[in-house]
């Protein structure tokens, strides 16, 4: 998968503690070489050094509301695209009514065995096997339309049906492409963590040189950056952590396939 997916190897959990770990770690060390640089006879200025941990700061900031902004956009579109999915198949299998008895009730067995499938998806599965299984039911499903419209190739039931499979299909792809190959630059992520750790060995090179103490402020903003970090990570893992698209859509149709009719 491209974008972030080195990133995965790391559970959300395990990010959060190395990134917390990391930046108290380069904040200790910036501390100590602070300490070292105020036994110089010729003093940096402090107002200098405010000024780039203020700049720094706030580029960190900005940084976060980007990669936020990023994350959160993609996440609305795999929201839409799923229900359009869940839309375009309910579509398929109430026009499948309206086709010979044997391709008819041939595609509302694929169509239910494929949204079970599109749900599985999200559950734990393969996610290799779900997308081949997809891809194979297409391939039936099409064969299906075609031998219906062998019987009338000019039927108006049949062409509105095939235009819904046409749609359930370019939104399998569209949803495959929403879900995997649509995540946040890897570069985006580096200068973030980049930023974000400089941030920390720049305030406590400023407390290490200036002979403050140590506040417990700086755990607190530490674990602030992580927690927005850890959310960005989990808008940007469609299949991991508790931030995932809800398949409420998937499911009423499947439970409407389900229900006879009056």
């Amino acid at each position: 998968m491209p974008g972030s997916a080195p990133l995965d190897v790391l559970p959300l959990w395990a990010l959060f503690m190395a990134l917390l770990l990391g930046n108290l770690l380069l904040d200790e060390c910036g501390f100590r070489v602070g300490r070292l640089r105020a036994r110089r006879t010729q003093k940096e200025s402090d107002a200098a050094v405010n000024t780039i941990v203020t700049a720094e700061l706030g580029l960190l900031a900005f940084l976060l509301a980007f990669s936020f902004q990023i994350v959160v956009s993609r996440f609305d579109v795999r929201r839409h695209v799923l229900l359009d999915e869940a839309n375009a198949i309910g579509t398929s299998y109430l026009r499948a009514a309206m086709l010979p008895d044997t391709q008819g009730a041939s595609i509302r067995h694929l169509l239910r065995e494929y949204t079970d499938v599109r749900i599985q998806a999200t559950t734990g599965a393969s996610l290799d096997q779900v997308l081949r299984r997809s891809e194979k039911i297409h391939q039936q499903l099409w064969t299906e339309a075609v031998a219906a419209a062998g019987h009338d190739a000019r039927s108006v039931p049949t062409g509105l049906f095939i235009q819904s499979l046409n749609e359930v299909i370019d939104l399998h792809a569209a949803r495959v492409m929403a879900a995997l190959g649509s995540r946040m630059p890897l570069i985006v992520w580096i200068v973030l963590f980049a930023v974000g750790f400089l941030s920390f060995f720049t305030m406590g090179y400023q407390a290490g040189l200036t002979r403050t103490s140590r506040s417990p402020a700086t755990i607190v903003l530490a674990l602030t950056f992580v927690s927005v970090i850890w959310l960005v990570a989990d808008l940007d893992r469609p299949g991991e952590g508790v931030l995932g698209v809800s398949q409420q859509p998937m499911i009423e149709v499947r439970r409407m396939m389900d229900t006879p009719p009056d």
